[in-house]
């Protein structure tokens, strides 16, 4: 079990890798080892997510979840294909959490009176600032 945050746990049976041949440093050895990790976990499907961290995960994670609403990490960072399986499971880990988090609601607000003025007042002066631009005798006159 992977513990993401209290209430929430992941087993280790729902996560699938894959190893793919890496680009980058790495030398002969970025030939022949296949260290690249490629991370599916259906998120969709996933019984220990909880109904509205499922839709924020899915929200958060974009084009990285596929039609099948699997969730799609490769970590190609380090040479060694054990640190970039620890590499996937911590960047899923810390998406979970971001979706575990409720988003703060968001409150409503106005403008005081004085913002008000203050904004007026700087479009009158924007205003007057290109009202002398204008040729002399221009049709439109400034209110």
């Amino acid at each position: 079990m992977i513990d993401v945050v209290p209430g929430i746990a992941i087993r280790e049976e729902e996560l699938r890798f894959q190893f793919k041949l890496a680009s980058g440093p790495g030398g002969q050895n970025v030939n022949k080892v296949a260290t690249a990790a490629e991370l599916r976990f259906d998120v969709a499907g996933s019984p220990s997510l909880p109904e509205a961290v499922r839709a924020r995960l899915l929200t958060l994670a974009g084009s990285r979840v596929t039609q099948d609403g699997e969730l799609l990490i490769t970590a190609r960072r380090f040479r060694s294909q054990e640190r970039n399986r620890q590499d996937a499971i911590d960047r899923l880990i810390a998406l979970i959490r971001q979706a575990a988090a409720p988003p703060k609601p968001r409150l409503k607000t106005r403008p005081s009176r004085a913002a008000k003025q203050r904004r007026m007042d700087e479009k009158r002066r924007i205003g007057d600032k290109k009202q002398t631009r204008r040729p002399v005798g221009s049709t439109r006159e400034h209110e």
